[in-house]
């Protein structure tokens, strides 16, 4: 039999094995087939196939949810009549935060969870084991939204649609924690794929967000499954619907003193936006009202600024449009500001304004019960600031002033410094207006903008909170690694125990049979009152004249440090480093000894998954 032929059979015997662990379930048709191709496919191969068909499933996905939107939006403007058009902004906005809260308490057993963050989490604390839930529950919720005017965007959504549809895939064929992970990123990349038609700007968002931290030398899945989501939404979605902007001013180098300035607002800009986002966050979640009553004071407050300023309506994309394409009377004309008149000191007050309260409105969607993200609404905040730095110049008297090029620009700055993500920014931004001619001043403002996004703060807001407790993964490789053990599973339970008050006969007879190093001292209540260790009291036990000073209280010591059985792992080495000690006590927060901890034992534990992940 031939090297082929044991080939084969092995793999025959492999499909056999996995077809009967599924056995005991229902197993459909089609999976059948997976598992057939699994045994025949090499692992390269079978995770190519994956990240296509994650690919292809997350772009059907992405699509689903965009047609939503745009239909609920289509019904909303033109099947249903009002009057007077404010009662149009006062209602909708209002209905989308309330029924989408509505529809978490009923539907999704209030499980709100959302946002980039949920990802990460997931990676770095669940194995990237993401719920099935999440594989529609975020399209139903921000269609809800953002489909009766949540100034919010959809991407994020689509994102943590995309994880979970990738996570469930890697579940359901029994994939191991990196494939899964990698399933996870190229269904989140698929998913921003679809939403923008930008591929390479996927990639860049699973690289430069999602796998922080986490290593990997397989990255054809991510690639594939982002020119799947692109190609299914390029297809099936017609133009107006995609996030495509086409009018724009040759770049010529001399205009880079515009974009240096443009990008300092972008990042002065963008850390005033998480700082609304911060304060907004904690207001709401500060009061002490029914989550009914959040949606309904957050939805007020939303309609309030649409009905003020209805360019805040929705996603924004098409003012942003409306703007390249010299609309903005008509963005004007459908606020209050027709009544001032059309001036150009008219439209910089107006457009500054909508630029501002864009931050507040976003939040208030997000925060009060809305579903939705941050893409947008910091795309949208960038086309406007970078309008408004172009009028300001003109109105200095500065000619040539490339103004469609500081909108298109000024979106990838203020992007960059909200999401720390320049990358993804830059290639989104050219991608989607096929402005790679501009992909020198897009670095230029993303970069300044993203610097002094990190000057203020090294770690997105976001995400900080997080990131401290080592709940996500972050640059440092070493951290993220302690960051997956877990206190319980490093106790050693198996310790030596002895009463403060025992007689010298009863620690002889516990340092004759014992087989520990140490010794912990407890009182009547089972709380740890001190270590005795043996190697403190073996140079004494040959020495007759010391006998008598041989008792508990004499030998135990206080312990130089007590872990509580919350601490992190990453604290508890910081612990054995400072001490210089081997062993260290754990305690519960009631103070009742549960065990010991050595270094030894999290050396070991660190090794094997630096293993699995290194593979």
């Amino acid at each position: 039999m031939n090297q082929n032929s044991i080939r084969k059979f092995y793999n025959y015997l492999r499909f056999r094995r996995n077809l009967l662990r599924y056995s005991l379930k229902k197993v459909k048709s089609y999976e059948i087939v997976l598992l057939w191709l699994k045994s025949m496919l090499t692992r390269s191969q079978f995770l190519i196939l994956s990240g296509i068909l994650v690919g292809v499933t997350c772009g059907f996905a992405g699509v689903v949810l965009k047609s939503l939107v745009h239909y609920i939006h289509y019904v909303i403007a033109h099947k249903v009549h009002f009057e007077e058009q404010v009662f149009f902004y006062i209602l909708f906005p209002f209905l989308g935060i309330v029924i989408t809260t509505l529809v978490v308490i009923l539907f999704f057993k209030g499980q709100d969870k959302k946002g980039i963050a949920l990802i990460l989490y997931e990676i770095a604390q669940n194995s990237s084991v993401v719920s099935s839930v999440k594989m529609y529950s975020q399209i139903v919720q921000s269609a809800i939204t953002v489909g009766l005017g949540g100034s919010a965007g959809l991407e994020s959504p689509i994102a943590v649609t995309g994880a979970a549809i990738g996570s469930n895939f890697a579940q359901t064929y029994k994939m191991d924690y990196r494939e899964r992970t990698l399933l996870l990123a190229a269904g989140a990349t698929a998913g921003i794929a679809s939403a923008f038609n930008a591929p390479i700007a996927g990639m860049m968002f699973a690289f430069e967000i999602l796998l922080t931290g986490v290593v990997f030398s397989d990255f054809i899945p991510l690639v594939v499954s982002a020119v799947c989501g692109s190609l299914i939404s390029k297809v099936l979605l017609q133009e107006e619907v995609l996030f495509q902007f086409k009018s724009r001013n040759p770049f010529d180098y001399h205009n880079i003193p515009f974009y240096l300035f443009l990008g300092i607002f972008c990042g002065l800009y963008a850390r005033y936006f998480v700082l609304i986002a911060k304060y907004i966050d904690e207001f709401f979640h500060g009061l002490k009202i029914t989550r009914i009553q959040r949606a309904m004071l957050g939805g007020a407050i939303l309609s309030i600024l649409c009905v003020l300023y209805p360019p805040l309506f929705g996603e924004g994309y098409d003012t942003i449009k409306a703007i390249t394409n010299g609309q903005i009377q008509h963005v004007i004309e459908n606020s209050f500001f027709r009544f001032i008149g059309y001036r150009e000191w008219v439209v910089i007050v107006f457009v500054a304004l909508i630029c501002l309260l864009k931050a507040f409105s976003a939040s208030i969607t997000i925060f009060s019960g809305g579903n939705g993200g941050n893409f947008a609404p910091s795309l949208f905040a960038g086309g406007s600031l970078g309008y408004v730095f172009a009028l300001l110049c003109v109105q200095a008297g500065i000619t040539n002033v490339p103004v469609n090029n500081l909108v298109i620009v000024g979106m990838a700055g203020v992007m960059s410094g909200v999401l720390y993500a320049p990358l993804t920014a830059i290639f989104l931004i050219a991608e989607s207006t096929s402005g790679y001619d501009l992909f020198i001043p897009l670095m230029i403002v993303s970069v300044i903008s993203f610097l002094i996004a990190k000057w203020f703060s090294p770690i997105s807001p976001d995400l900080r909170n997080l990131a401290e407790q080592g709940k996500i993964f972050t640059k440092e490789h070493d951290r993220n690694l302690l960051s997956l053990l877990h206190i319980l599973d490093l106790i050693d339970k198996d310790v030596q125990t002895i009463n403060v008050n025992a007689t010298q006969e009863e620690l002889a007879e516990l340092v004759r049979t014992g087989k520990r190093n140490m010794i912990a001292v407890m009182d009547g209540n089972k709380k740890l009152v001190g270590i005795i260790s043996l190697d403190d009291i073996r140079p004494l036990l040959f020495n007759p004249s010391v006998y008598d000073l041989l008792t508990v209280p004499n030998l135990m010591k206080e312990p130089s440090v007590v872990i509580s059985d919350f601490d992190s792992v990453v604290s508890v080495v910081k612990k054995f480093d400072e001490t210089g000690a081997w062993n260290l006590p754990v305690v519960k927060t009631t103070g009742e000894f549960v065990g010991f901890i050595s270094k030894s034992g999290i050396l070991n534990s660190y090794r094997q998954l630096l293993r699995a992940h290194s593979g």
